[in-house]
């Protein structure tokens, strides 16, 4: 009787769980299998299939979802050949194991494949012949900022861990870029650039960068808004390794410096395995986090010039804005699926790393 009481009262919350989780995953799958336009009396919704993902892939869609193509030249040829070597070598290392099973044959397969994939059409996007798409320009903004964001939150949290004066100062100070919303920081590195206008004028006077527009450089751009992102996730960093790096064991740490060790052998023999897990993890979450940027680009520089700042999903964004609701979608799911493919792996990573 008590069982089914318990049931009775948590049956609604979980069925309205379910429709807000499931029923919009079925739906918005279904819309990227379709075509939405807008008729008579109401609209139109037409199943195409996979035809939107085929766009995005070798349609017309191609040069803004994975970029514009160069010509294959001898330098790109090795580069690819180097990457292909390596990709190789990885799964032949797996293959000579002792533990080699079916599932791990077939997602280490999936790996290479999806890695050669992505390193032909990156290596082929890369220099002036060519140009990156939203793919490969979030690709950019997730791992170089999270690798940035990573190290100088490391740096900060070591820094602020020693027993220096003003220390609670500076960990105050070092958090307040994490309590202005992304808007607010869009707006202000927005400002910031501008060379022109801004509040740094002078100063970019002085470097000779008076002339330079960060906006109409796509490079330029991308690095402005690597930046933005940066500052405003360092403190997330910091205050985990912060408190990762006081939990550890002192007497470990003081019968290491009695041995005579020094601060190098001492981070690199204690420190960094004794926050190693909680540093993985801590990647993993800024890595998923990372993948759905939008606001910075959006605001600092509208996708722009052109498309060359435009993340995956600012552009499902934007077709969602001019009622290309299947694209849209269909992006939507590219994205799940770069983000699952990337999320799994450094996974697996992780577990090698323990395991070894």
């Amino acid at each position: 009787m008590e069982r089914w009481s318990a049931m009775t009262f948590l049956m609604p919350a979980v069925l309205a769980l379910l429709f807000l989780s499931i029923f919009p995953t079925i739906a918005s799958f279904y819309l990227s299998l379709s075509r939405f336009k807008f008729a008579r009396g109401g609209f139109e919704l037409a199943f195409i299939g996979l035809e939107n993902y085929r766009e995005l892939l070798s349609g017309t869609e191609q040069s803004r979802f994975l970029g514009q193509m160069a010509p294959m030249t001898f330098w790109r040829w090795i580069v690819f050949g180097l990457v292909a070597a390596v990709l190789v070598s990885f799964l032949l290392r797996y293959l000579r194991g002792t533990a080699v099973s079916r599932t791990g044959i077939i997602g280490r397969l999936l790996f290479v494949v999806v890695m050669s994939a992505l390193a032909w059409v990156g290596i082929r996007t890369v220099g002036v012949d060519g140009r990156l798409g939203s793919l490969f320009v979030t690709l950019l903004y997730v791992f170089v900022g999270v690798a940035v964001q990573f190290f100088l939150g490391l740096v900060l949290a070591l820094l602020t861990s020693q027993d220096l004066r003003g220390r609670r100062f500076f960990r105050v100070v070092f958090l307040l870029p994490m309590m202005i919303t992304p808007v607010g920081v869009a707006y202000m590195f927005r400002m910031i650039t501008d060379t022109g206008k801004g509040p740094l004028k002078p100063l970019w006077i002085a470097l000779g960068l008076a002339n330079f527009s960060w906006v109409t450089d796509p490079w330029g751009a991308r690095l402005a808004i690597i930046l933005a992102d940066t500052w405003q996730w360092i403190p997330f960093m910091f205050i985990v390794l912060l408190a990762a790096l006081e939990s550890q064991q002192v007497d470990v740490m003081e019968a290491a410096t009695v041995d005579g060790a020094n601060p190098w052998q001492i981070f690199r023999n204690i420190t960094w395995p004794a926050i190693l897990p909680i540093s993985l993890t801590l990647i993993l979450i800024r890595l998923i986090e990372a993948f759905k940027i939008i606001d910075l680009p959006n605001i600092m520089t509208n996708g722009g010039p052109g498309t060359a700042t435009e993340s995956l999903t600012l552009h499902a964004f934007i077709s969602w804005r001019s009622f290309d609701l299947g694209n849209s979608a269909a992006l939507a799911y590219m994205l799940l699926f770069v983000v699952t493919f990337f999320a799994v792996t450094f996974v697996q990573l992780i577990r090698q790393r323990m395991a070894a």
